[in-house]
């Protein structure tokens, strides 16, 4: 599932998917209706691969969070966002155990899954493990750059004591 290019633009209802950049802002294409419009750049606007859900422990990114729900749900849609918040609390709960139920609202589960039965009507959402098809070049990339850094960096030498 890649959220990379799909945004949340504030005071309009859906997703987008981003387009083109431009001089004042980008354009964007309505994921509901496909319709493009033009995005300023004073306009609140989120990319949902930059969104995370808070856990006791950590922030789960909302790709992560997508892909519990798409494995319950078999790549199926899930419960409608607009169920009484008993049951989005409940079902919310047995996709993701350790949120942190004081930080994520009623309102936010709506809209986490308002987003999923979007883009799962999109054929946009997988319970696949995300691939790098370049994960072998990647790796020995890093682990070049990691050595020559350490190669860079002056040998620390030992204290003596002076007498």
């Amino acid at each position: 599932m890649n959220l990379e290019k799909i945004l949340s633009i504030s005071g309009k209802p859906g997703l987008y998917a981003l387009k083109v950049q431009t001089r004042s802002g980008f354009l964007a294409e309505s994921l509901v209706d496909g319709k493009k419009i033009s995005v300023g750049l004073k306009v609140n606007v989120s990319l949902l691969s930059e969104i995370s859900i808070y856990t006791y422990n950590e922030e789960k990114p909302l790709t992560e969070v997508m892909r519990s729900i798409a494995i319950k749900e078999d790549n199926g849609p899930a419960i409608s966002h607009k169920e009484d918040n008993a049951t989005l609390v409940a079902y919310f709960m047995k996709i993701l155990p350790e949120y942190d139920s004081e930080r994520v609202y009623p309102s936010d589960i709506k809209k986490v899954l308002s987003w999923y039965n979007l883009l799962q009507s999109k054929g946009m959402v997988s319970k696949e493990e995300p691939k790098i098809d370049n994960a072998e070049e990647v790796l020995e990339k890093v682990v070049e750059e990691v050595v020559a850094e350490k190669a860079k960096a002056p040998a620390k030498k030992a204290k003596t004591k002076k007498e």
